[in-house]
C-alpha cells in the first residue's frame, strides 16, 4: 500500500505547500495534479462538486502521484466516511470549534479501535494501489486529518483540540476567521488584531507539536509564513490562478470590461 508522503513530511516538520480545487473538472484536475504540488484539496464545502465528481477527481490526483485531500462541508460522520470511501487520502474539516467536534471528525476518519469508521467500498484501496484488506490494515496510519480553526471559540479551545490523538495538522482560513471575529456592529477586526489571533494559533501549534497552516495568495506570503513556522500552506486555487492571469492579460491589453474584477476569487 502506498504511503501518504504529505502526512509523513508534516510529521517530520517539513512544510507542504499545495492548492485548492474548485472547478470539479477532471481535465483541469489532471493538469493540476502534474504541476508539482505535493497535495491538492478538492473543496466540497464551497463548490458544487457532487459525489461522483469527487471520486473521479480523487482518482485523477492519486493516479498522477499527487496526494488527494478534500474539504468536507462539515465534520459529519457520514460525509467523512463517504469522501474517504471515494478515495481521498485525507480530510480538511471546517469550523472545528470544540473538542467534541474534533473528536467526532477524528473518529469518523479512523477504523476501530481508534475510531468508528465503517468497513466497505473498494475505491479507497484503488487510490492507494492496495488490496482492500491492506487498506483496512493501514488506512489509520495513512489518512491525513486536518482540522480548521476559524473562530475565536476555536482559538480558545485550540490547545485541547490540537493535543488530541489523531490530529495531523491544523489549517486556518483567514477570511472565515476575520468574519467570525467581527463585533456586534459587523465591523471587521483590524489587520493587527487578525494577525495577533493567527500568531496565537501558531504558538499553540508549536507548543503541543501539531503542524499548523493557513491559506495565502502569493509566493512571498508562503515564504514569510514558512519562516514563521507555518507548515501546511495552501496558495490560491485553480480558480484564482485562472482569473488572476486572465485579468492580468486583459489589463495589459487595455481591454474594457463591464463585468468587474474577477481576480479577487
Amino acid at each position: 500500500m502506498k504511503k501518504n508522503p504529505v502526512k509523513a513530511a508534516l510529521k517530520a516538520g517539513q512544510p507542504q505547500v499545495g492548492t485548492w480545487l474548485s472547478f470539479g473538472d477532471v481535465f483541469a484536475t489532471r493538469l493540476m495534479a502534474r504541476i508539482g504540488f505535493p497535495w491538492l484539496t478538492v473543496d466540497m464545502e464551497h463548490s458544487p462538486i457532487d459525489w461522483s465528481q469527487a471520486g473521479l477527481l480523487f482518482a485523477a490526483i492519486a493516479d498522477a502521484g499527487c496526494t488527494p485531500l478534500v474539504r468536507v462541508p462539515r465534520g459529519d460522520h457520514d460525509l467523512i466516511k463517504r469522501v474517504l470511501d471515494a478515495g481521498a487520502h485525507g480530510i480538511v474539516v471546517p469550523m472545528v470549534n470544540t473538542v467534541e467536534e474534533a473528536k467526532i471528525a477524528i473518529a469518523a476518519a479512523k477504523y476501530p479501535p481508534q475510531g468508528n469508521r465503517s468497513v466497505g467500498g473498494g475505491m479507497h484501496a484503488l487510490n492507494f494501489d492496495a488490496a482492500a484488506g491492506d487498506y483496512y490494515k493501514h488506512a489509520n496510519d495513512e489518512i491525513l486529518v486536518v482540522l480548521q480553526t476559524e473562530s475565536p471559540e476555536g482559538v480558545e479551545n485550540a490547545e485541547a483540540i490540537y493535543s488530541l490523538p489523531g490530529v495531523d495538522a491544523i489549517f486556518v482560513g483567514p477570511n472565515d476567521l476575520q468574519f467570525q471575529m467581527r463585533g456586534p456592529d459587523g465591523v471587521d477586526p483590524s489587520p493587527a488584531k487578525l494577525e495577533e489571533m493567527l500568531q496565537r494559533i501558531l504558538a499553540t501549534g508549536k507548543k503541543v507539536g501539531t503542524p499548523v497552516g493557513l491559506h495565502v495568495q502569493t509566493i512571498e506570503q508562503v515564504q514569510n509564513r514558512i519562516a514563521q513556522g507555518w507548515q501546511f500552506i495552501a496558495i490560491g486555487s485553480e480558480l484564482r490562478f485562472m482569473t488572476t492571469e486572465a485579468q492580468r492579460i486583459v489589463n495589459g491589453l487595455n481591454l474594457k470590461s463591464t463585468r468587474g474584477d474577477l481576480a479577487r476569487y
